[in-house]
This record gives C-alpha cells, structure tokens and sequence, in this order.
C-alpha cells in the first residue's frame, strides 16, 4: 500500500506547468481514444493475425529476450522496455554507445573525463549489460573504454528500466542494457558502405556486406569493418578508432542453427584527459573556462582494446520447445599513460596547480556460458510459455602499475599548453587482482489464464563474490543463493491495449568502502512498476505510460569530505543511505504516426531520496524529455527526409565543500536543451547524402561537475555529412 500512495503522489506532484504540459501532450498518445484504435485497424489493411514485419521504423515487433527470456514483443513485457533501432541510430548518426544514451528514454550519462561516462536511470547508475541477452560483467573495472563501445557492430540496443535480476541477477534498479549484434539474415549479396566527414577533422568510413556462402543459403557470412579519426572540441585530444566483426549464421539442420563470430575494436586517443578542470580559483571564486580547454598532455593517452569470441547453438525439439547453448569470452585491455591535474588556480597568475602521474597496463578477461529451455505446456485446456536456464560468468581483472618519477612544477595553468614532459616510468608491479564469479539458475512461466489475461512469474537463485587484491586491500565480499522473484501481471482491456503491474527484487554488493575502509554492505530492496502499453498502425507505433516506485536499502552515497584511508589517488569514501526511494513516471511513443512520419519522444521524472527525504544521488538530473521526429517527403520532393529533435534535462548537482572557504557549496549542472538537426536526400541509385547538425544552438553547458570536485563540458554545436550506398 506504501508504494501504491508514493506512486500515486509522484503523479499528482508536477513542479510545473511545463510538466504537466508534457505529460498530457505525450499522455495524449499513450491513451488515444477509439477513433485512433479504428484508424490504426484501418490502416492496417490487412488480417491482424498475419505476420508483422516493421522494418525502417523507430520500433520494432522483434522478440525481446532481456526482460524476462521469454522471448516476447513490447507490449507483452511488463516493464518498461525502449528499442534504439537501427533506423534511428542511422538518422541522428549515432556511433558510440554513449550517443545511444543521451537519446534515449529514461536514461542519462556523465563525462568524466575523456574516457569514462557514467550511465543512470531512475536515480540510479546503470551496471547491468548484455550482448544478445547474455549478461555482462563490467563493474570490476572500467579501464578498457567500455562506455565507448562503437555500436557499428550492432542491429539494436534494447534499454530495459527497472531491477532485471531475474536474467542479470546483482545489480542496480536502473535499467539493463542489452547489445544486439548484426547477424547474417540474407541468403544474397547486400551491404552498406558509407562515409562521413564533420567538425573537428572528423573522419570515418565503414562497410558492413553480408553474403551466402551456400548456393541453397543455409550457411551465410556478415563482416563489418570501420575505422574513424578525429580531433576535438578540447585541445590536443586525438582519437583514432578501428572496429573489425564477423559472424557465420548456419542452418546446420531444419531445427539445428549455429551462430559464431568474432569482434574486435581498437581505441587508440592522444591527449587524453585524466579526470576535468578545476572548479575554484584560489581566492575560492568559481573558474570559467573555455571549452576547449584541457588538463591532457601531448603524450597521454587511455588506449584498449576489446577482443571477443562467441558461438550459439539452437536445437528446436519438437514443434514447440528450443534448447539454446551459448558461450563468449572477452578480453579488454588498456594502456594508460595519465596525468591528474588538481588544485586551485590564481586567476590572475595560473600558479597553483599540482600533478601526479599514472602508469597502468590493465586486462579484464570475462567468460560466460549459459544454457535456455523454452517452450509452450498444455494445462487446464490453455497454453502456457515455460523458460529455464542456468548461467555462469568468471571475470579476472588485473591492474600493472608503474610508479613515475620527480615531476616538474606545473605552472602557469592559464597558459596550459600539454608540453608537460612524460615523467620516467619505474618498474611494473601488481596493483588490483580480482577474480568475479557469479552464476544462478532461473525459471520464469508466462499462464494464459484467458485471452485477455496472462500473469508471469519465476525466480533466480543467484551467488555473487568477488576476491582478491586492490591496492593493498584485501577483498573478499559476496552473497550465495540469494531468491530473486519475478512476477507480472498483463490484461488487454481492448485489443492492442495492455495494463500491467510487475515486482522484482532486487540484490547488489558493493564495493564502496566507508570512512574506516569498510566495504558497505550488499544493497537489498523491491521494484514496483505499472503502466498502459498500446499498439497503433499495425504495430508501427507502439506507446506506454508507467509509473514505478523503487526502495533500497544500503545504497552507496558520498561521504562528502571523506575519503578511504591508504588510497592513491585518494578514493571518495561512502556511507550506506537508508530507505532510499525512487518514485516517477514516465510516458513514451516510438513508431510511425502519420505514412512518412516517424517519431519518438518520451518524458520522465522521479524523485529519489533517503528516509530523511534527502535527495540521493544528486548528479544524475530527475526529469527528461527526448523527442527526435524525421518526415519522408513525397510526390515532387520524394526522396527528401527531414528531422530534428531535442534534449532536455532539469538541475543537477553535487553537494561538496570549497576547499578553500570551507564552506559547504554546490555545483549545478544546469537545465538546459540540446536541438538537433538532420536532413537526407536519397538517390534513386542507392546512394545517400545526410547531413546531422548537433547542438544546433551551440549551447555551453557541463557534462559533468563535481567528479573529484572537477568539472568538463559538453560538447559545442557539431556538423556531421555522411554518404552512404547500400546495395
């Protein structure tokens, strides 16, 4: 009943006008009138039990897997589920999978610097991956540009909110991000090459052919291949990218299919930056920088590379029950040649600054091997779906690290220019050794208890430790046999329009030590979601409104002006926060609204806080709103797409103290809009000229401020022209 009245307040407790605006605007959509539901069928044109195939859409009928692993479509899922298709990601020129982020719903990410970004939803930070459903660990360490991935690889990216222990098992009540690769689906020759120029002396081409192998088509090949360079915004910082991926699809029988593959991407930046600007100059007065200012050096630099094996197998057994063995193994090394930059600047001479240098070579090695039953059973004269399966992931992270010798003043900062010399590097010695294993066994049925109503339920029986060394601490943490239920609950009030109610646990060991050098204690809680999906057009639309009340207990939170004793560089030490809470809402429409029309837009907004009604987790902005829009011309313009787009984001901010008055202060990240832009003609010959204009207003605003009491901003406006040729 609690979470009940906390999510009936989230809805009644709109801050503004605007709010209220937005939500009735989007609502509107998600709650059509009947008049819209019989134009759909109309539309439709034809029998509403044929097959749908949506292709060149902003959604999608595809199954999705990393909810629940029954395989079923959006409006079947009883949690809020986003699907970043491949159409979209072409339109507004998507690369990285940082760039999916910012678009997409509900979710946000953090620069720190350079290389890193931190990614939230719901008040949360997000630490649950998969690459086709199977999870992935990647928290144990971040130093192999993870949150840089390239999704040139990549058909779609499928976000799905809220806890997903039941297929991830430990983790955040955020959101899972599920990687979908590309497959060798065609039984001809196709393919896409393209190539762009932008802003910066920014550089890329790419090719991605597929082919039969087999004159009947049973066995294909896809390989894609691209390779990117460019500057910055920010000076001296240099980027330069290769991504390589093959796959085989094989149709060994009529019921047996193997899939394997390999991938590989190589990041390889100068001038990278180690950490951000400073926040204070040293009478204590707030800085004001240039954007392209930087704290890099002409010789630092945060390389890796990602290297991945993976095979699948899919045995059909009778008509209506599939076995599926899957297995990958990852490595991701990096290569770190650092400086970190701090203090507080005079404004007037630049002088007060310190350094400190880094050298580390890092690998993390991951397997996971995993199996699936599904199928459908007959009981009482109704068919049910049945899913099972077991799943074991090893992750060994290791960290060499090499102590630098004497560095030199730093200087005028104000005339920072990155001739810093590269300090002498001493020997190699071991720094973090960790091995992370977590394995569990699931079963999750879906009860077709009428034609109307279905309920879901199951559980994973899950176990978590992680041992080892990290800079002199021992490690030992983790939980066995922790239950994580699952239960749904979905009913058709009219056709293509769906209520459902979903529960889930939730289970997370930390490692955030405190103020004494504690690790805190696992994070335990429960996650609360309903909501109205509906389907227009014959699938080309797809709409949802959910609401969702989240409770956690344990919940790391900065201990502000602490840190962990004995770390270098010093480590930001936590307290665990009781009762935190996240209670929103948010309203969604992907799809086709009109022949050529395509649109998505959604808008959210929580609050979350701790039992003393503190709000937690403070950098991460609590209401968002995404709407991206293309139209496809026709008659004497046919050929011409247009678009645009923005993306806003309310106040957020750190809680911190100046180092220099002592006095308590906060640092804000404003609220502030991102439009877009992005025209298409497409030639009759299979060729097309897009051009993409990002930050169109040229907008200064902070991609982060309060990481290590530092500060980076976003990036200015930015102009992106691709050809491409698809044949």
């Amino acid at each position: 009943m609690g979470a009940i009245l906390a999510i009936r307040t989230a809805l009644f407790s709109a801050s503004s006008l605007q709010t209220l605006a937005i939500s009735a605007a989007l609502g509107a959509i998600a709650l059509a009138s009947p008049a819209v539901a019989q134009a759909s069928d109309e539309r439709a044109g034809s029998d509403e039990s044929a097959d749908i195939i949506v292709t060149g859409s902003y959604t999608t009928d595809a199954n999705i897997d990393s909810a629940t692993g029954l395989g079923l479509s959006i409006q079947e899922t009883p949690q809020s589920v986003t699907v970043m298709t491949a159409q979209r990601m072409e339109d507004q020129a998507i690369r990285t999978l940082s760039d999916v982020v910012n678009n997409a719903a509900g979710v946000s990410a953090r620069a720190y610097d350079s290389a890193r970004n931190g990614f939230s939803a719901r008040g949360f930070g997000i630490n649950n991956y998969q690459i086709d459903g199977v999870p992935l660990q990647w928290g144990a360490g971040d130093s192999a540009g993870e949150t840089l991935l390239d999704i040139a690889i990549y058909d779609r990216v499928e976000i799905v909110r809220g806890a997903t222990g039941l297929l991830t098992g430990a983790g955040e009540p955020s959101a899972s991000i599920n990687l979908v690769r590309k497959h060798a689906d065609s039984d001809r020759l196709t393919g896409t090459i393209w190539a762009s120029a932008g802003r910066w002396d920014a550089y890329s081409v790419m090719g991605d052919i597929s082919s039969p192998i087999t004159a009947d088509g049973s066995v294909r090949a896809r390989a894609v291949a691209k390779y990117a360079e460019n500057d910055s915004y920010v000076d001296l910082l240099h980027d330069k990218k290769l991504v390589l991926y093959g796959v085989i699809d094989a149709d060994l029988t009529p019921d047996t299919k193997l899939s394997f593959g390999a991938s590989y991407q190589d990041n390889d930046p100068r001038g990278t930056l180690w950490g951000g600007l400073p926040v204070w100059h040293a009478d204590g007065s707030r800085t004001d920088w240039s954007r392209s200012k930087t704290v890099g050096t002409d010789w630092s630099s945060w390389a890796s590379t990602n290297e991945t094996y993976f095979a699948n197998l899919t045995q059909d057994i009778g008509s209506s029950w599939s076995v599926e063995l899957y297995g990958s193994h990852a490595v991701n090394n990096g290569d770190l040649r650092l400086l970190y930059l701090s203090g507080q600047p005079d404004e007037a001479t630049g002088l007060g600054m310190g350094s400190s240098a880094y050298r580390a070579d890092t690998e993390r090695s991951q397997i996971d091997v995993g199996f699936r039953a599904s199928g459908t059973y007959g009981l009482f004269g109704r068919t049910h779906d049945l899913v099972f399966g077991a799943s074991y992931a090893s992750q060994d992270f290791e960290s060499q690290t090499s102590p630098s010798g004497a560095l030199p003043p730093v200087g005028d900062f104000n005339a920072w220019d990155g001739s810093y010399p590269e300090p002498a590097w001493g020997a190699f010695s071991q720094a973090v050794d960790l091995t992370t294993k977590q394995w569990g066994y699931f079963a999750v049925t879906r009860l077709s208890l009428s034609d109307s109503l279905k309920v879901i339920g199951g559980g994973r029986l899950s176990s978590w430790e992680r041992k080892g060394l990290s800079y002199g601490a021992t490690v030992d943490f983790g939980d066995d046999n922790r239950f994580l239920p699952y239960a749904g609950v979905l009913y058709d009030i009219v056709p293509h329009h769906t209520v459902y109610a979903s529960y889930t646990k939730i289970f997370n060991p930390q490692s955030n030590r405190d103020r004494n050098g504690d690790f805190l204690p696992a994070v335990t809680g429960e996650n609360f979601e309903a909501g109205l999906k509906s389907s227009f057009f014959n699938g080309t639309l797809n709409t949802a409104l959910s609401v969702f009340h989240i409770k956690q207990e344990n919940l790391a939170q900065p201990d502000v002006g602490q840190i962990v004793p004995g770390t270098t560089p010093p480590a930001q030490a936590y307290y665990a926060a009781k009762g935190a809470t996240s209670t929103g809402f948010e309203v969604e429409a992907n799809g086709e609204i009109l022949p050529g029309w395509s649109v998505a837009a959604n808008y959210t907004q929580f609050t979350a806080e701790d039992a003393n009604d503190q709000r937690i987790n403070t950098l991460y902005p609590q209401k968002l709103l995404r709407v991206f829009t293309t139209y496809q011309f026709g008659g004497a313009l046919d050929g011409l797409m247009l678009g645009g787009g923005v993306n806003w984001e309310d106040t957020s901010y750190t809680a911190t103290i100046n180092p220099v008055t002592g006095l308590d202060e906060r640092l804000e990240i404003e609220s502030h809009a991102l439009v877009n832009l992005m025209t298409r003609y497409q030639f009759d010959n299979g060729l097309s000229a897009q051009l993409n204009v990002e930050n169109l207003l040229d907008k200064t605003y902070y991609s982060q401020i309060g990481f290590y009491s530092q500060l980076a901003y976003g990036e200015p406006r930015n102009v992106t022209f691709t050809l491409r040729y698809q044949f």
